[in-house]
């Protein structure tokens, strides 16, 4: 992930920056904005390596007619070790990058593909949209709510095509499961559980310390407040800082609340109430480690919905028999770095999903029912292979924003729930939601806490 670099001897300003955008994105857009042949090469720009970019980088040079350009890190010694990963992969070398806005002025860009940390999603977002690039941004796409209304409003302003990585929306699997819940399988649906139950151990605590060389660090805390260096501030543990994450919730837990919200066919609640808190270790997390959240969804002239949300970081147990070791199957999954090993998956995460007739159990291997009183096995389908990065590849292409199985603003109303999680857990009560004005209503402590105080010159703008 990269951005401006400030220690040159005159940092860009905010001002200046967008009014350059502004004159840039006229002939950066005219190459994106026409119909890209099949056989028109696309170029793309990849942004922060350390997890799940490292797929983007992987994955975008196997496609067809696509090639990856550019690499960006603020992280010197994880782009160079990504440039060359790339290198031996594809017998050609990205342009190196350590400003991200640097990157934006090269006009040949087509689209640029985001895997930083939360805070920068939405701004990196909004730049290059500016700039006239098409975007493939990880989730969660916004990191308040006020993000989350402003990343929308810069895809239809600049008219750009804007994919949220919530991957399992491409797998036909699933894809097949909500067609068949539309279609009446398990009877009225009233209720779904979004289950992350990923065991993580303490990350103990650490003292501040130098910047290590290379690491850019005041353009990695960007948007967020000042604070000194730490290990835990940084690499991953930043998820479990309130400036930088938003707790496994808005992790992890973004892929299941979005697949609940899309198998029950709901928007956005009318309440929500979290509760749960950071037990069981001594150590600098800030975010809750467990958390229960209910959020009801009315439905005029219906009956309302009901979405349950849980998040566990310690021992839980497989319900639903949702990654459950089966005898003579031979299991992988990862660990805490992320690197598959061998063994039973001691994590549970996937999603539930209740109606009148029966329920669906959903995980990212796919879907399996259960009907009737007797719980009698039903229909059920493998997930398949999912092509989000060639969705998002061909939607460019076509220029219809409404062939993206993951269209930014799906992105951002699931987002939306996540954050109003975190704040009724904050705030230690029920938060009321308008959805027609997109705000908290009757509580002032709420609404302000729809937004934050950005850094300059790391401000996100009021597109909408």
């Amino acid at each position: 992930m990269s951005f401006p670099d400030s220690d040159s001897p005159n940092p860009p300003t905010r001002r200046n920056f967008v009014a350059g955008m502004c004159l840039a994105a006229a002939p950066s857009a005219l190459r994106a904005s026409a119909v890209i042949g099949a056989n028109d090469r696309i170029r793309v720009a990849c942004v922060g390596f350390n997890g799940r970019g490292v797929v983007h980088t992987e994955t975008y040079p196997k496609l067809p007619n696509v090639e990856l350009v550019a690499l960006c890190d603020i992280d010197e010694s994880v782009l160079d070790h990504r440039l060359a990963a790339v290198e031996r992969a594809t017998g050609k070398r990205p342009a190196r990058y350590v400003d991200f806005r640097k990157l934006l002025e090269d006009k040949s860009i087509d689209a640029v593909s985001i895997a930083t940390p939360n805070h920068w999603h939405t701004l990196q977002t909004i730049w290059a949209c500016q700039a006239g690039k098409d975007v493939y941004v990880e989730k969660p796409c916004c990191h308040n709510l006020f993000e989350a209304r402003q990343i929308v409003a810069a895809a239809r302003k600049y008219d750009r095509i804007v994919q949220h990585g919530t991957q399992t929306r491409s797998m036909p699997g699933i894809q097949q499961a909500a067609l068949r819940l539309r279609e009446g399988l398990i009877g009225e649906v009233y209720m779904a559980r979004g289950l992350c139950f990923k065991r993580r151990d303490t990350i103990g605590r650490k003292p501040a310390e130098p910047v290590p060389p290379g690491v850019h660090y005041d353009l990695w805390q960007g948007p967020a407040q000042l604070h000194p260096f730490t290990r835990n501030r940084f690499h991953y543990n930043w998820h479990w800082f309130w400036d930088y994450g938003n707790g496994d919730i808005g992790n992890q837990g973004v892929h299941q609340m979005d697949v609940a919200r899309w198998l029950m066919g709901v928007k956005y609640p009318a309440r929500v109430s979290a509760m749960g808190g950071h037990f069981l270790f001594d150590d600098d997390q800030q975010t809750p480690n467990t958390l229960t959240a209910t959020m009801e969804f009315e439905h005029p002239g219906g009956k309302p919905k009901l979405l349950v949300f849980d998040v566990r970081h310690w021992i839980s147990n497989h319900e639903a028999g949702i990654n459950e070791p089966k005898p003579g199957v031979e299991t992988r999954h990862a660990d805490l770095s992320g690197k598959l090993v061998a063994g039973p998956d001691p994590n549970t995460v996937g999603n539930i999903v209740y109606g009148s007739e029966g329920y669906m159990v959903v995980t990212g291997e796919g879907y399996r029912t259960y009907l009737g009183k007797q719980q009698e096995p039903g229909p059920s389908a493998p997930a398949g292979d999912e092509d989000h990065f060639a969705n998002f590849i061909q939607a460019m292409r076509s220029r219809k924003a409404q062939s993206l199985s993951a269209e930014i603003e799906e992105g951002a109303i699931s987002c939306t729930l996540v954050h109003l999680a975190n704040i009724s857990y904050r705030l230690r009560r029920t938060i009321n939601w308008d959805s027609a004005k997109l705000t908290c209503t009757g509580d002032p402590e709420a609404v302000r806490m729809m937004t934050e105080e950005y850094r300059r010159p790391f401000v996100v703008p009021a597109v909408a």
